[in-house]
């Protein structure tokens, strides 16, 4: 189990480091400080507030990206996909920055503050 952790957690490492690297970087990097997209609990970027074509389709590449790794690791490491996802996306939601965009176990969009974002109480 402690394997599967550390894999989630590098799995997390790398889409963060990789999202943007077919994409200009730029954009998703702009899009997160705009508050236009933030994590999700399940592993996925989700659009916050009103969408549009292009941050659509950025949101889409990137999750895009995230299910193939996911998809790799669960096999790797003998994990539902879905697991994987929703262990990486506790994971990048703990990692957001303040001012960073997540969604609250409840389904709510927050902006992440100086302390601790509120996490899925399934969340180590």
């Amino acid at each position: 189990m402690r394997t599967w952790k550390m894999a989630a957690m590098l799995a997390a490492a790398v889409l963060l480091g990789t999202a943007g690297v077919a994409l200009a970087q730029d954009d998703w990097k702009a899009a997160r400080a705009a508050g236009q997209i933030g994590e999700q609990p399940d592993g996925y970027l989700g659009v916050v507030g009103a969408s549009t074509p292009a941050l659509a389709a950025l949101v889409a590449h990137v999750n895009i990206q995230r299910k193939s790794v996911y998809t790799r690791e669960a096999a790797a490491n003998n994990a539902t996909v879905e697991d994987f996802a929703f262990t990486s996306g506790c994971n990048l939601i703990a990692k957001t920055s303040p001012g960073d965009k997540y969604r609250a176990p409840g389904g709510a969009w927050k902006t992440r503050g100086a302390g601790a974002p509120e996490r899925d109480s399934r969340c180590l």
